[in-house]
């Protein structure tokens, strides 16, 4: 037996912490040929409906009540569903926009309708704070179009809750070992752009320098999640989750998910496009792996990860090493360099600082386009640049890594192609995909301004920017609506593609139009 003294040793050591990701598993996979059925027996107008459903019972007793049901000559799936199901209802508020107030005054009046509570429920993941949803039709904490909308808060006066913003995503990468796309177990496998350093930075020029030492370890965290298996990389193993190594032996990124299988929130699409893809001899798995990996970039859809322009069973994400996804990850090295000069621990700082000019010379010499003079995306499987130009080129130049004779030649092509009406398109190419011409995104726009400013376009910047709130001021008179992206070539007609409707809200233009506001 232990004496008491040992007995009073254990009682004072610390418990035992076992660093855990927890295992959640997403709704397609909770109730297989159940979840399958209802999607594509089309129970539901939308699939993201099934896939936020609550089950009423454990999943493995639904599964087993529905293998035994289903045989019944009087079964009916919308029915059993039903019973079995706590359905979400639409995102429905009795306010009514007044059409004559000033934008900003309705922004204002918004962001209390955008604000959400962390819910629990199948497929939600738990965060501890407030948060602002993209739109009407979310209820999750979107991750890039968070930066944009802090931007707004910001503006707002709103900085608790940018903080409380901040600590979500910082407890998801705690928790999960990175920011998935939101918070939602069908989103675990994928991320979206690397924005996180941008919030860290934008919060410690509210709250002090001091903010980088305190967010160090989720900055660390989130750069080893996108760098994961870079040591690994040889000449036989030449790409590994989001690595890729470069003819030229340096190491860039590009978008992955882990998981070749239909997204649960767009199952039917999904399944349907592998089904109607077996001209192109691309295998279901890959293909879903190319859409997700679409997806984790923020820009789903655009004819940048297809092989031929307007067919999207074509797409091969995968493949392709984007401008945008290597200066965000050039961003995040600058600051973990400077996270690491406010610790106590500032040794690696030097080391990132090497990290961050090393990927700056990768992309300047991998992802120049010299016959285009522009920057482009990098298709691995050819070896040479995509063919599509998009507003990723302006990257370089919100990061600040441009030369001015690269630079130069990036402002002509803004000012003589992607510049129209309502401000810059997102692509110069007809695809009928959402990110594509003739569409116009708040991100985007800034974007480019910033990119514009950093190199002195000041006119452009400003003739953009001008360009950009009329369009929306001019939207707003004759729809009471901020909306989700817009047609910026003919301002007179909506704004097309896209997986589901045109919505209204909107995070990040309104946060994009209090910023550009608030700009001089």
């Amino acid at each position: 037996m232990e004496n008491d003294k040992v007995k009073e040793a254990k009682s004072m050591e610390a418990p035992y912490v076992y660093s855990v990701v927890p295992a959640i598993l997403p709704p397609d996979q909770l109730f297989g040929p159940l979840f399958h059925d209802v999607q594509m027996n089309h129970v539901f107008s939308d699939s993201i409906i099934f896939a936020d459903c609550f089950p009423k019972r454990a999943p493995e007793e639904i599964l087993s009540l529905y293998e035994i049901e289903k045989h019944r000559m009087d079964f009916d799936l919308k029915d059993f569903v039903s019973k079995y199901f706590e359905i979400p209802s639409p995102i429905t508020t009795e306010y009514e926009s007044d059409q004559q107030l000033p934008v900003t005054e309705h922004i204002s009046k918004v962001w209390p309708l955008l604000t959400r509570s962390s819910q629990t429920n199948c497929s939600m993941l738990p965060v501890p704070k407030s948060y602002v949803v993209p739109g009407a039709r979310f209820r999750g904490l979107y991750y890039w179009d968070s930066y944009f909308t802090m931007l707004g808060l910001q503006c707002a006066g709103e900085n608790e809750l940018i903080r409380d913003m901040v600590e979500n995503f910082a407890h998801l990468i705690d928790t999960y070992g990175h920011i998935p796309n939101a918070n939602r177990s069908y989103y675990l496998t994928r991320s979206q752009p690397p924005f996180f350093a941008l919030m860290i930075r934008l919060l410690a020029e509210i709250d002090g320098p001091e903010i980088y030492a305190t967010y160090l370890s989720h900055l660390q965290k989130e750069y080893n999640f996108w760098m994961d298996g870079y040591f690994r990389l040889s000449d036989r193993e030449s790409s590994f989750r989001r690595v890729i190594k470069m003819p030229d032996d340096s190491v860039l990124n590009r978008y992955w998910d882990d998981l070749p299988a239909p997204r649960p929130e767009s199952y039917v699409e999904d399944v349907d496009m592998a089904h109607n893809s077996a001209p192109t001899g691309i295998e279901p798995g890959d293909l879903y792996r190319h859409i997700r990996a679409a997806c984790e970039s923020g820009w789903d859809f655009t004819c940048r990860w297809f092989g031929e322009e307007t067919k999207m069973e074509t797409i091969h994400t995968t493949e392709i090493v984007p401008v945008d996804l290597n200066c965000l990850l050039y961003d995040l090295e600058l600051t973990l360099s400077e996270a690491y000069g406010h610790s106590s621990f500032s040794e690696p700082s030097t080391y990132f600082m090497e990290k961050a000019e090393k990927r700056k010379s990768a992309i300047l010499d991998n992802l120049w386009n010299g016959d285009r003079n522009f920057y482009m995306d990098y298709d691995s499987a050819s070896n040479k640049s995509t063919k599509i130009m998009s507003l990723a080129g302006m990257y370089p130049l919100f990061v600040n890594i441009a030369s001015k004779e690269h630079a130069e030649h990036v402002h002509k092509h803004i000012t003589d192609s992607f510049l129209k009406k309502g401000g810059v398109v997102s692509s110069l190419h007809t695809s009928g995909q959402q990110w594509d011409y003739p569409n116009g995104w708040a991100p985007l726009q800034y974007i480019t301004y910033v990119g514009l400013r950093n190199y002195g376009f000041d006119e452009t910047a400003e003739e953009l920017k001008k360009r950009w709130l009329d369009l929306n001021d001019d939207v707003f008179k004759k729809t009471g609506k901020m909306m989700e992206k817009y047609n910026v070539v003919d301002p007179d007609s909506p704004a097309g593609g896209g997986e589901y409707p045109n919505q209204d809200g909107f995070g990040w233009t309104n946060g994009i139009y209090l910023w550009f506001q608030n700009d001089s």
